[in-house]
């Protein structure tokens, strides 16, 4: 039963990071000659009939700045409903997870329910020959 419940959730898992992804829009605005916040856009969809508790934001910085967290914003309609900020590991990794149901006896909360568009934000370092602000 537990093996079911953890592949059926990381079925439900948002992995949302990844830049090459159809449905992810990337930019890269610089900050300095140096860095820039990179900026990823992707589609979030809680269905109607979900039953699954939980959702995540996970994703691997080729060149991340040391020190600057991962910044989450989710959004329904254009009107801001979570945020979040979550450290990234030594390796450029980072998992932000975020409960999208809750059940309580016999009570359901549905957290999330519909579309939504997840803006994640990056301190990188700018790609070789790049210019500056």
């Amino acid at each position: 039963m537990f093996v079911k419940a953890v592949i059926a959730t990381l079925a439900f898992a948002i992995v949302m990071a990844t830049v090459n992804s159809a449905f992810a829009e990337t930019s890269l605005t610089p900050i300095n000659s140096s860095i820039g916040l990179e900026k990823t856009e992707v589609p979030f969809s809680a269905p109607k009939n979900n039953k699954l508790p939980w959702g995540f934001v996970e994703g691997k910085i080729a060149n991340p700045v040391e020190g600057h967290p991962v910044i989450i914003q989710i959004f329904k309609n254009g009107d801001p409903v979570h945020f979040a900020q979550t450290d990234v590991k030594e390796d450029g990794s980072y998992e932000y997870k975020f409960r999208v149901r809750d059940v309580s006896g016999s009570k359901i909360t549905k957290i999330f329910d519909g579309d939504y568009i997840v803006k994640i934000f990056k301190v990188v370092y700018l790609p070789a020959g790049s210019t500056s602000v």
